[in-house]
């Protein structure tokens, strides 16, 4: 069996599980903060009218034997203490088979989540988060050494996050053949970061080279995370800077940080030795059987699903950020194959004025991480998820995105609900609620150098127009 084994990649293991239990932590974190508002029983797409007309063999989830708010609280405080214990590494001293057991119960606890999260939770980043930690499950412990099998999985998801990403940019937005992308992107991405000023105003020369530099880290860098070390872990290192630029550059989620803890899988350890002050490696047994067996099995079972990736990325008309299979397992990833060049926002605003007139005083709702007090400099939130500020950005490009859930959350700001205010930043009538509330679309861009000194705003904005005209709780309703 010294062929199925890897003992040097055991740090690198350690701390892919580690950093991946960390995530998952901060993911049921975010459930368990945000879903009463969201999905609840009285959230704007609730949980127990989706599961009524959805089949179980679609979406597979332990809340389509069972939902109510007491329950899913349950399962995503329980998601965050399991995560906790696995951070602090009680899989390393617990059999093995319990060890694969923790990790499973995790990886079906945020299924389970997430396929009845509907449009809340239609990310790229929750499927990378389900299939890096179904990986997980089948890395081991401290009583065997990290199998090849695996670490050949961990290398083959990076390569489709990256090189996904890759394609859909050179085959889609102009921009990113003629290397102009970044004199936008900063400003239009969907929540900008404290340091996403700056970004935008480095020189127009420098951002060509970064997309240059992108392409080449996405196109050409990931070929080379299947060839024999030290080439291989070169290339992981490449992937791990290119993602730390966007970790400060921006908000995205956990998408940056998982992708880093799957490059850290393909860094030998004994290179990674030179470089940290690290323990010697343990004495790790081989694997046993049974373990081997559901290691192949695994192995088998990704090969299988590749096809349909694999074929996607051979297409002319590549999907991205796409699950084949209710599990969110071998997928297909991507990002901004089409950049904005300008930013629509959304802003809503109440009054408790009886009547709108042209007269009326409206006040401005803030959000916590989307742009809205043009004075207020962006923050940063990464890794954790603001999932109502990043569908804003998505509504304000299209009202087809907010459908479903726009007249139920303007409802809920008439009524002061209580778990729909937790997900601002500031609510303008903390003491009764407003009578009327609209929205209202803005462009905005980023100040100038002189207008930040002048003005000291981060921002500038323009009103384009209405998006949702004033709404009482009669009209909602009537809905």
């Amino acid at each position: 069996m010294d062929w199925f084994t890897a003992p040097e990649y055991w740090l690198s293991r350690l701390l892919f599980q580690r950093g991946l239990a960390a995530i998952y932590l901060i993911a049921f974190l975010g459930a368990a903060m945000q879903f009463r508002a969201l999905i609840g029983e009285r959230g704007m797409l609730p949980v127990p009218r989706f599961v009524a007309r959805t089949p179980f063999r679609l979406a597979p989830s332990l809340f389509q034997l069972h939902y109510s708010d007491r329950f899913f609280a349950a399962v995503a405080w329980a998601g965050v203490g399991l995560s906790a214990a696995l951070v602090v590494g009680v899989a390393d001293l617990v059999p093995l088979w319990a060890a694969m057991g923790m990790w499973a119960v995790l990886w079906a606890g945020y299924l389970s989540i997430v396929n009845v999260g509907q449009r809340w939770y239609g990310f790229g980043w929750e499927s990378l988060l389900l299939e890096a930690g179904f990986l997980a499950i089948f890395l081991g412990n401290d009583e065997t050494a990290p199998p090849v099998l695996v670490l050949w999985l961990a290398r083959w998801l990076l390569f489709r996050v990256e090189f996904g990403a890759g394609l859909i940019k050179v085959r889609g937005d102009t921009c990113w053949r003629d290397l102009t992308c970044l004199y936008y992107h900063h400003e239009t991405q969907p929540m900008p970061g404290p340091l996403s000023w700056f970004f935008h105003h480095l020189p127009k020369p420098l951002h060509r080279i970064e997309v240059a530099a992108n392409h080449v880290a996405q196109l050409i860098v990931p070929f080379g995370l299947f060839a024999p070390q030290p080439v291989a872990s070169v290339a992981a290192g490449i992937v791990v800077v290119t993602q730390l630029w966007l970790v400060i550059s921006g908000n995205f989620a956990w998408l940056n940080w998982v992708t880093i803890l799957l490059a850290l899988t393909v860094i030998d350890g004994s290179l990674m030795a030179r470089i940290l002050p690290v323990p010697e490696p343990p004495a790790l047994p081989w694997a046993p059987m049974w373990f081997a067996g559901l290691v192949i099995a695994c192995t088998v079972l990704t090969v299988a699903l590749s096809y349909w990736p694999v074929r996607n990325m051979l297409s002319s008309d590549q999907r991205m950020n796409m699950s084949f299979n209710a599990y969110h397992l071998v997928g297909t990833y991507g990002a901004f194959g089409t950049i904005g060049r300008t930013r629509p926002e959304v802003v809503f605003e109440g009054t408790t004025d009886s009547d709108v007139t042209e007269q009326t005083r409206w006040q401005e709702y803030e959000f916590k991480g989307k742009p809205g007090d043009v004075r207020r400099l962006p923050r940063q939130f990464a890794p954790y998820h603001l999932r109502l500020d990043w569908l804003l950005w998505f509504a304000a490009l299209s009202p087809f995105y907010a459908r479903p859930w726009l007249l139920p959350f303007a409802e809920r700001l008439l009524t002061n609900d209580r778990a729909t205010l937790r997900l601002l930043r500031h609510n303008p009538f903390p003491d009764a609620p407003p009578k009327y509330v609209r929205a209202r679309l803005y462009e905005y861009r980023f100040t100038t150098r002189q207008e930040l000194l002048s003005d000291r705003a981060w921002w500038h904005r323009t009103l384009i127009g209405e998006y949702l005209p004033p709404v009482t709780s009669v009209k909602t309703k009537s809905e």
